[in-house]
């Protein structure tokens, strides 16, 4: 299974392509989708969708996972990452992509067995995880390695799960 893992923004959106077979991970390629500051908010939104539908068509994932939007402060920029993150799910659906989304908690809780572990472990945990010899950089990227290992974990145990009711 090949999963596409993204980490939503319109400044900087993370993703991370793992494959993922006998419970073992496998990297794919990993960055940082990035737009220019100052530059006009429509054309930010169109930059992130030809770039994650150019990563779509270029590494053809089985699956997008992506994070569920939590914010507690800043209105404006929650409203603007929501506008990101649907031309994201835009892109996936146009190449007929099925998309999982995940909360901050359960990514946190898959990839290091505690839901309220801090940014660091989550990290660190990525980095050994897929035996990478450094966290990659931006935080974005390694955030959207952590949401893509969480729906490989999150796959298996549904799949495993409906086995299991068939038998």
């Amino acid at each position: 299974m090949r999963v596409l893992g993204i980490d939503p923004g319109y400044a900087i959106v993370g993703y991370g392509i793992l494959d993922y077979e006998k419970n073992k991970f496998f990297p794919v390629e990993y960055g940082a989708v990035t737009t220019q500051a100052h530059t006009d908010f429509q054309e930010r939104l169109k930059e992130v969708y030809q770039s994650v539908d150019d990563i779509i068509k270029r590494t053809k994932p089985d699956a997008l996972s992506i994070e569920k939007l939590f914010f507690t402060t800043n209105q404006k920029t929650v409203i603007q990452v929501a506008q990101a993150r649907g031309v994201i799910l835009l892109a996936a659906s146009m190449n007929g992509i099925p998309v999982y989304e995940y909360t901050p908690l359960q990514i946190k809780q898959s990839v290091t067995g505690y839901g309220k572990a801090i940014k660091t472990q989550v990290q660190d945990m990525t980095k050994r995880i897929l035996r990478l010899e450094k966290v990659p950089k931006p935080d974005d990227t390694a955030d959207a390695l952590a949401v893509a290992i969480c729906h490989a974990y999150s796959f298996r145990s549904k799949l495993f799960t409906q086995i299991g009711k068939t038998l």
